[in-house]
């Protein structure tokens, strides 16, 4: 429940903050997961409610609020998470700032806290973070570094790949995550709505994890390319983000 009150006081405090119009996006989306463990497979399907809004903070500073819920048929489970940003422009054209994050691990709450760049190009944008993820309850800590580039073949198709490094320590035992996808937004011509799909491929000691994910998405105060460089597409809460599937 800490998580929830992360987002839902995040959401809240986001109109307070900005001094010119917010920008972001909400969505609904749909998720089949299938796993790996050794040679026993098995499927999940679930649903899940996100948005993002980035305001304008203090003094040059920008707040960027993001949270979801996430629905699971087969283990009729719902989790939450929430995740808070600070950033700020070095220049014209490259971001700096960290971020603060919470998420459900069943009754248990992981909380997050991270550095992250973007730098803004005429065609794409680069995103790399460095995230320290932690749950006493669990005995779990890890740390995780991403990257992700985005680009724009056309004004309202945004085409991205994505990779990340996670080193796992659970309850003393230690593991290695790695985590890559790839994803796609296309926004309807003169419309706000976009139809978004993507796919991500865990492997985490002899477990592979496979989800794929469509969806669809409304945006305001700017189109694709407008939400990057408003601090509205920053990384997740960190490492939760990419054991979601599990």
């Amino acid at each position: 429940m800490k998580s929830l009150f992360l987002a839902t006081a995040a959401f809240a405090a986001a109109p307070a903050l900005a001094q010119s119009g917010p920008v972001g996006s909400v969505g609904i989306s749909y998720s089949n997961s299938e796993i790996d463990l050794g040679g026993l497979e098995a499927d999940a399907d679930s649903y899940a409610v996100d948005g993002v809004v980035a305001v304008d903070a203090f003094n040059g500073w920008t707040a960027t609020f993001a949270g979801s819920i996430d629905h699971s048929d087969d283990l009729d489970e719902t989790s939450v998470a929430g995740t808070a940003h600070l950033t700020r422009m070095a220049g014209t054209d490259l971001r700096l700032g960290g971020f603060v994050g919470a998420a459900d691990i069943g009754d248990e709450t992981a909380w997050t806290v991270g550095a992250e760049a973007q730098k803004y190009l005429a065609g794409s944008t680069l995103t790399g973070f460095l995230a320290y993820t932690t749950a006493d309850d669990l005995d779990l800590n890890a740390w995780t570094l991403g990257a992700d580039a985005a680009f724009y073949p056309m004004a309202n198709l945004r085409l991205n790949a994505g990779l990340s490094y996670s080193d796992l320590d659970a309850g003393g035992l230690d593991a290695d995550l790695w985590t890559y996808g790839v994803g796609a937004e296309y926004q309807i011509s003169d419309s706000p709505f976009s139809v978004v799909g993507g796919f991500t491929r865990g492997d985490v000691e002899d477990v592979t994890f496979d989800t794929w994910t469509i969806g669809l998405r409304y945006s305001f105060g700017g189109g694709l390319q407008a939400r990057d460089r408003a601090g509205a597409a920053l990384p997740g809460s960190g490492v939760m983000g990419l054991l979601g599937a599990l």
